[in-house]
This record gives structure tokens, C-alpha cells and sequence, in this order.
């Protein structure tokens, strides 16, 4: 009889250990442009509130009602996002999508420079520190580093917006040298991801090579080489990652689906993986927050295509006019699942 007892509370505690695990979803979406209807001096001359290119309080309803739909279908529990204008763009976002039935109580936005578009981030779990991570001149977006409370467990984004790929591969190694000089500050065994849009691809160190007008480095990379997402010319794998005894290398979750599935955006029939989720190897030492393995993926219902391409927000004359109130964005969105021990 005391034997059965025993093996009644081992079994009770054994199975109680799994149902406090919590497993919870990570994304980054590059929303494009979501702007609010205050003139602030920094908008971009299409999003001047009822300008020439009809930037109307119509206008932004439609957009926010898009991004909202986009949202909440992906059902992150966290969601990583480029490309809004203001914390009060980010606010009405956040009030948007609660009439939709999907609370978000927690946010935090890099907005001590002065730029056009920022880095954000909406969350169901608690800010417990928000950084901003500055590089190159004040008209480089910052980098946002949020550190959050998942159920007891330290988790931290850097969500980032590199700079696109009208200047050379040298400003994108900017961005990262400043993001690496920030991990290197943290502990060995931390939980940390690195999303947003890189305007890299995964393997860019081999994409860019044939372009003079980005390989400006001699070949090197600010996602490949900086962030050490390679090793000796080949992509990190899971067991490098976790075989090293320090954050030295990363691992970019877009090896982890079929090569043709490894694009997030299309600019004029050119596919790229500009949207990233790297990891660290905190994510699978068996404590604290995990990677859930092989969950990376796209999120590409069929609503955000159009004739088989994006279906971006659309403008008149080729993008360069009026806005028309239609459309959602130039990438899709990527997620990862992650869980507590």
C-alpha cells in the first residue's frame, strides 16, 4: 500500500512537471509603412497626413484593419514588427486588433531617433527591460532589444531593420557589428533570437557575391559573418550550434524548411529571405526557454497573393502614386514556436 502511494505521487508530480510547460509562438512581420495621421516632419513625402498621395484617416483604417487581419490569424504570442511610424501608430495597432478579439497588454517601439519607419514589438507576456541598440548615422533605424517575462523565464528579442539594399553590403555590416557587440554582452547560456528584416538573405554570403554594387566587404556579410551564422564557407547546423561552449555561433531557422519554401519576400521576380529568426544555443540546453524543434515556417494564406505575387499595399503608377486602400505588404510574416521548460 505505501508503494502504491509512491508511485500514485511520482506519477502525479511526473505528469504535473509537463502541464506547466508553456509553449508559445514568435513572429516578425515587416508590415510596410503603417503610418499615423500626425505630421511630425519625418514621414516619408507619400505619408504626409492628407497629402498629395491621399495619406487620409480612410486610408490608415483599411491599413490597420489589414495588418490587424494578418495578425490575428498568425496568432503569435509574441510578434516582432518593421516599419511603424510612431509609438501612436503602434497604439492604435494594438487597440485594433483588441476589437478583434486579440489582446496584446505589452509593447515597447525604438523611438529615440527621429527616423521615418522603427522597430516594435507587440507581446502577451511582461517587458521586463527595453534597449536600444544605435549604429551608423541618426538616420539609421536603432535596433530594439526587449528582454521579457515568459512564464518566470528571461526571454530576449532583438528585433531589427538593416538597411535595405539601395546602399552596399558595408551599412549592413554596420548593424551588425553593433547588435554582435550587444550578445556578446550576455551570458553564455541565454535565451535570445535575433528576427526581423535584415534585408539579407540567410545565405547571403553567396548571393551577393557576383554584385559589385553590394560587395563593397571583399565578401563579408554583416548576417553570415558578423553574426557567425557560418563556419569555414558552410551555414551553421543545430549540432555546431549546440556541440560550442559560447554564443559565438548562430543558427538561422531557414535551413529548417524545404529550399524552395526559403523566401519571404519577391521584389520584381527576385525571391528573397530578407525576414530572419536566428537562435542561440541557450534555446536547446534543456533549461529556461527552448526552441521547439523544425516549427520554423512562413505564414502565406492565400489572401496576402495576388496573381501569384505579394500582395503588397497598393499605390497608384507603379507604387509611386496615389494610395488606392488595398493590398498588405511587401513580406510575408515568419514564426517559430519556443517553450518553457
Amino acid at each position: 500500500m505505501k508503494v502504491k502511494k509512491i508511485l500514485i505521487i511520482f506519477f502525479f508530480l511526473f505528469f504535473a512537471s509537463f502541464a506547466q510547460a508553456l509553449t508559445f509562438k514568435v513572429a516578425s512581420y515587416n508590415v510596410e509603412n503603417l503610418f499615423d495621421m500626425t505630421k511630425s516632419g519625418t514621414e516619408y513625402p507619400d505619408y504626409i497626413p492628407d497629402g498629395s498621395c491621399g495619406w487620409t484617416r480612410h486610408m490608415l483604417d483599411i491599413k490597420l484593419n489589414n495588418v490587424a487581419k494578418v495578425i490575428k490569424d498568425l496568432k503569435a504570442d509574441i510578434i516582432a514588427l518593421q516599419e511603424i511610424e510612431s509609438e501612436k501608430a503602434l497604439v492604435l495597432l494594438q487597440k485594433r486588433l483588441k476589437k478583434k478579439g486579440v489582446f496584446y497588454p505589452y509593447y515597447a517601439i525604438a523611438d529615440s531617433r527621429a527616423t521615418a519607419v522603427k522597430c516594435a514589438l507587440l507581446s502577451k507576456f511582461p517587458v521586463v527591460d527595453k534597449k536600444e541598440i544605435a549604429t551608423g548615422t541618426k538616420a539609421d533605424r536603432n535596433i530594439l532589444k526587449v528582454t521579457l517575462d515568459v512564464d518566470g523565464n528571461p526571454f530576449t528579442v532583438f528585433v531589427n531593420h538593416w538597411k535595405s539594399k539601395r546602399g552596399p553590403e558595408s551599412r549592413r555590416v554596420e548593424y551588425a557589428k553593433s547588435l554582435k557587440k550587444s550578445i556578446d554582452k550576455l551570458d553564455e547560456d541565454a535565451d535570445f533570437v535575433l528576427t526581423g528584416d535584415f534585408n539579407s538573405n540567410y545565405n547571403e554570403f553567396k548571393t551577393f557575391k557576383k554584385s559589385r554594387k553590394f560587395n563593397n566587404t571583399k565578401g563579408v556579410t554583416g548576417i553570415n559573418n558578423i553574426l557567425m551564422t557560418v563556419k569555414d564557407s558552410k551555414m551553421v547546423d543545430e549540432k555546431l550550434l549546440t556541440d560550442q561552449s559560447s554564443n559565438e555561433y548562430l543558427y538561422n531557422l531557414w535551413l529548417e524548411i524545404k529550399k524552395k519554401r526559403r523566401w519571404s519576400n519577391n521584389f520584381y521576380g527576385r525571391k528573397g529571405s530578407l525576414d530572419n529568426i536566428i537562435v542561440s544555443r541557450g534555446l536547446y540546453d534543456d533549461s529556461g526557454i527552448l526552441y521547439v524543434d523544425n516549427s520554423f515556417d512562413k505564414f502565406d494564406p492565400d489572401y496576402l497573393f495576388l496573381n501569384r505575387a505579394l500582395f503588397r499595399w497598393q499605390r497608384a503608377e507603379r507604387g509611386r502614386g496615389e494610395h488606392l486602400g488595398a493590398g498588405y505588404s511587401d513580406h510575408l510574416p515568419v514564426y517559430a514556436f519556443f517553450r518553457t521548460n
